[in-house]
């Protein structure tokens, strides 16, 4: 019930009422990426929550999960975010302000207010942000003015935008990306860069159903981390569906610093 709840948070749809069998909705069709997701609840996207298997031989669309949320409301979505002409993670910022989408203007922008928006989506960190590439009118109403310590997990906590005609300045383009880390006994915790070669970086990125991987940066080219390292001297073959069916060792404490931390940039497109 708890990764039903995060689910209906990540889509703005409020909480869970019921998780329901296959019976409810009917069989899906494709493939079935997840089995369990281990969520404790306070996550704002179920890519941050740990997961059991990817691809499992044993599970079939007889066994195809649903959720029921009750509702969404101008509440739920105000300060949520998206990202277009991109992809998951890349693209032009749009903000729900005033009961519609609108573009989010460069004027004002800074590295803590990206920061804030990569969290909020799930995106890890701010590889950049820069002036739209696209040159196409957004209506005729955009936003600027959001002040962010940085420190937000939404930039609904942050101060509130201001409405701005669009043609009074450039459209905000950011790409997010970012330090690995994978959940283990409890919590999350990096990677250290020991043996860490593309051919890792290439299961992480089919994990993560974020295409295929563009390159590994190394090291702490995102910033190091906090807390645990959790796994050392990973060796992928490169074909496996998941980080935890590759060869790997567990750090021992002392072993590796945060400034080894693996990063990794995916396309953004399977």
């Amino acid at each position: 019930m708890r990764a039903a709840d995060v689910l209906c948070a990540q889509l703005d749809c409020g909480s869970a009422v019921a998780v329901v069998e296959v019976d409810w909705f009917g069989e899906g069709s494709g493939h079935i990426w997840a089995d369990v997701f281990d969520c404790q609840g306070n996550e704002t996207h179920l890519s941050q929550c740990g997961i059991s298997s990817w691809s499992r031989a044993a599970c079939s669309h007889t066994h195809d999960a649903g959720v029921i949320c009750n509702g969404s409301s101008v509440a739920f979505h105000k300060g949520r975010v998206r990202l277009s002409g991109g992809s998951e993670c890349q693209g032009e910022v749009e903000i729900y302000f005033r009961q519609d989408w609108r573009r989010v203007l460069l004027d004002s922008w800074s590295l803590s207010e990206a920061s804030v928006l990569c969290r909020q989506l799930g995106c890890g960190s701010v590889l950049n942000y820069r002036s739209s590439p696209f040159t196409t009118e957004h209506k005729h109403m955009c936003v600027i003015g959001f002040s962010c310590s940085g420190s937000e997990a939404h930039l609904g906590n942050c101060s509130s935008a201001q409405p701005v005609n669009c043609s009074s300045g450039e459209q905000l383009y950011i790409t997010c990306s970012g330090r690995l880390e994978v959940f283990h006994s409890g919590s999350w915790g990096t990677v250290c860069d020991d043996s860490w070669d593309i051919e890792d970086a290439q299961v992480v990125c089919r994990q993560l159903q974020c295409g295929e991987a563009l390159s590994t940066h190394i090291p702490a080219w995102f910033g190091p981390g906090t807390g645990s390292i959790w796994l050392n001297e990973v060796e992928c073959e490169g074909n496996e569906t998941s980080l935890w069916n590759c060869r790997f060792q567990l750090c021992e404490e002392g072993e590796c610093g945060h400034q080894e931390d693996v990063g990794v940039v995916c396309s953004g497109t399977v």
